[in-house]
């Protein structure tokens, strides 16, 4: 009798493809990956943001890349959001001198989000809605407490530097933005008499530096250790 050519050498080597050949896990199967992951070495979790994954060297970094006005602006930089962060933080003790520098550092620390999540304008800000907002403020009360700041800061203190915040944006859209007077007070509001701050955009990495020194500076008023913040992530 011939022998049949499907023997078990045959079954054996069909079995082995088989068992070598398993389905491969759609890209739709897997988790999307919820961190980023900064130069410090540091993986923030997005979607429940830990204070001990937060450095001050990062959010700098980040924020003097970050254009104010979708990069919109005139000159050879973009004018980046650490600029104008120092800008609202200055304005602040201009608004209300006297005022306690932990609350001078919660103005420098305003828009701090953005060093993940950019600079959103604001009306693209209100078409993404309530989720966007949560996610911005989970990040921000998690910045606060990583730097010994409240969560949840007293509401005349975010109104002293929402105000601060639409001078300089009145700052901003004049000088380097192309707005017309009348139409930035109608949506900034008109700025502080005497006010006549000129603003200069800055090369990232000096942006970066002054961010850094006015940190440093706020720091130490505050009886924080500037590297540490609150306490030790390390």
């Amino acid at each position: 009798m011939a022998q049949d050519r499907r023997g078990p050498s045959n079954l054996k080597t069909r079995a082995w493809i088989v068992t070598r050949s398993p389905r491969r896990k759609s890209t739709a199967d897997a988790a999307p990956r919820a961190w980023q992951r900064m130069l410090s070495g540091r993986r923030l979790d997005l979607l429940d943001p830990s204070p001990f994954d937060i450095e001050i060297a990062d959010i700098a970094h980040g924020l003097a890349r970050v254009a104010r006005w979708n990069g919109q602006t005139i000159g050879e930089h973009g004018f980046s959001v650490a600029q104008h962060s120092e800008l609202v933080e200055d304005l602040v003790a201009q608004l209300s001198p006297g005022i306690a520098p932990k609350w001078r550092m919660l103005a420098l620390l305003h828009d701090a989000p953005e060093y993940v999540i950019g600079d959103m304008i604001s009306p693209f800000k209100a078409a993404l809605g309530l989720d966007y907002r949560q996610f911005e403020h989970r990040l921000e009360a998690a910045i606060h407490i990583r730097f010994g700041l409240p969560p949840h800061p007293p509401a005349e203190i975010r109104a002293l530097i929402k105000r601060a915040d639409h001078v300089s944006a009145y700052l901003e859209a004049t000088q380097l933005a192309g707005f017309g007077d009348a139409e930035a007070r109608e949506l900034f509001g008109a700025p502080p008499p005497g006010c006549a701050i000129r603003l200069t955009p800055l090369p990232p990495a000096l942006a970066q530096q002054r961010y850094l020194q006015r940190f440093e500076t706020l720091a130490a008023a505050t009886g924080l250790d500037a590297g540490g913040g609150a306490f030790s992530s390390e």
